[in-house]
């Protein structure tokens, strides 16, 4: 990374345009790289892929797997492509708003679909087919639990399961075979629905590849205690003798919320990793590396040091940072893979122990530069002329307000002030996206990325989501028409001014 220098775009696959009420990899996917490609961009970043819940409000940071991609993105155009649905599966579609993601309304035509199609994938190969063996026999490490842990979900009525039968629960071997045996069916389903997402994405990755555009994904440190995972590797998480988490994740007061972020999820045994070699911790990353070019991985503090809060708690406020044996994690992985393609979400107070693992591995961090303009400035490590080289620069993230939003309706005069200063000049709200972008592209960071958002200028009502709070979030989305040439245009020539053109 530090002897590339380019610039990219962060959209999720669940914003891209699309007929089918939510993003898919289908032919919005292709266009929009065909518009980073116009544009000369390097980089595609889009968060993590793995399959969402209702009931997080659909956050893609909250998952059933660590492994299992979401079947929501896969395309229905391509399986007609394929020949595994036919125009006339598609006569019943309802009508979707194009500006939002409907979740609910998206998944149930979602699963109607995609049961169609299993159902002609069976006629049409009777499940002899030799890229679907391959697929279950390669991913057989997680697909086999994941299948079966999904069947059973269902097959309960998506209770939790530590609410299953304890056998079950407990996965005894005589129940496990049994229950195999009566989901047959739904299992093998599920594993058709991972081989069809994982074929779309290798194709679409394929394709961007060939465009020397490169995918930089997400992976959440933690997972949901409802999924596969926990539930199929007990042992690795702080659980009582019910399963039910002993101690949650959270972080502690910040800029977001004055009483931290209390997330819920289980947190790990960290000595039973280590015991066993972090073998599952290696294989998850290993599998995070086969789909992205770069991995961004979320809050890479808690490799370090994690904030532990009791299960009791209704806040984040009554927890304690824990050391995490980070260190010797990652010299274990650094001795499976002679490079690392990793980026550290380090927001917040990093500490000497996070930096010393970084700078150890070489892994860059990140800098926000809506959080230039803060008390610090113009010490703040986000502001521009503090930046390295070794370090991604962020107009905004995820998480984050969009450039808009955030100067009409959260940046105080102060921070308006010192902004003005910074740039030099008066600020016209029309032309604020591109001062900032600007500043990003300017900047000595190797990598320059900027929401999709903040590129079009968009407002508050275009944000992707807000930490701390439940329902509403996830669900903004692209419209065609917003690709204009005009913006790749404009933006391909501040890409070349600023030395960041990549094909």
């Amino acid at each position: 990374m530090k002897q590339r220098r380019g610039s990219g775009v962060l959209l999720h696959i669940s914003s891209l345009p699309s007929r089918f009420g939510v993003g898919d990899m289908g032919p919005g996917a292709y266009e929009f790289a065909d518009f980073l490609f116009s544009a000369r961009q390097s980089f595609w970043q889009i968060l993590p892929l793995n399959p969402t819940m209702p009931a997080w409000d659909n956050s893609p940071y909250m998952s059933l797997s660590a492994f299992a991609g979401n079947p929501l993105f896969v395309s229905p155009e391509l399986l007609m492509q394929n020949d595994i649905l036919c125009g006339a599966d598609l006569d019943d579609q309802p009508h979707f708003p194009g500006d939002r993601v409907n979740y609910p309304q998206a998944l149930a035509y979602k699963e109607k679909l995609l049961e169609r199609a299993w159902q002609r994938f069976k006629v049409k190969s009777g499940k002899a087919d030799y890229r679907w063996e391959t697929f279950c026999m390669e991913n057989i490490f997680w697909l086999d639990d994941f299948a079966l842990f999904m069947a059973l979900r269902d097959h309960f009525r998506e209770v939790n399961w530590t609410e299953w039968p304890r056998g079950i629960r407990d996965r005894r071997p005589d129940d496990m075979q049994e229950a195999g045996k009566k989901l047959a069916e739904k299992i093998a389903m599920e594993k058709f629905r991972q081989y069809i997402f994982y074929d779309q994405w290798m194709s679409l990755k394929r394709y961007c590849n060939d465009r020397g555009i490169l995918i930089m994904g997400d992976m959440p440190i933690y997972l949901s205690h409802d999924s596969a995972d926990v539930w199929s590797h007990p042992e690795l998480f702080q659980l009582n003798k019910k399963k039910m988490p002993a101690v949650v994740a959270g972080v502690p007061p910040d800029y977001f919320s004055e009483t931290g972020q209390l997330w819920g999820n289980p947190l790990y045994r960290w000595e039973m990793l280590k015991k066993t070699g972090y073998g599952w911790m290696i294989r998850r990353i290993a599998h995070n590396l086969r789909l992205f070019d770069y991995l961004r991985i979320d809050h890479f503090r808690g490799y370090v040091s994690y904030w532990e809060v009791p299960a009791t708690e209704t806040t984040a406020i009554n927890g304690k940072w824990v050391s995490a044996p980070g260190f010797d994690f990652f010299e274990h992985l650094a001795g499976k893979f002679p490079y690392l393609p990793i980026i550290c979400e380090d927001m917040g107070a990093p500490g000497p122990e996070l930096r010393e693992v970084m700078c150890r591995f070489g892994f860059p961090g990140m800098r926000v530069l809506l959080s230039a303009f803060g008390k610090e400035f113009p010490a703040s490590r986000h502001t521009p002329h503090h930046h390295t080289t070794n370090c991604v620069v962020y107009t905004g993230t995820h998480d984050n307000n969009t450039i808009k939003g955030w100067f009409t309706k959260e940046a105080t005069p102060q921070n308006r002030r010192r902004l003005t200063r910074y740039l030099g000049k008066r600020i016209s709200l029309k032309e604020l996206h591109w001062d900032i972008i600007r500043l990003a592209m300017m900047s000595v960071g190797s990598i320059a990325i900027f929401p999709m958002q903040d590129l079009l200028g968009l407002g508050e009502d275009a944000r992707m989501n807000l930490p701390g709070t439940s329902a509403g979030n996830w669900e903004w989305r692209l419209q065609h028409e917003q690709l204009m040439p005009s913006l790749s245009r404009r933006l391909l020539k501040m890409t070349k001014m600023y030395g960041r053109s990549g094909a």
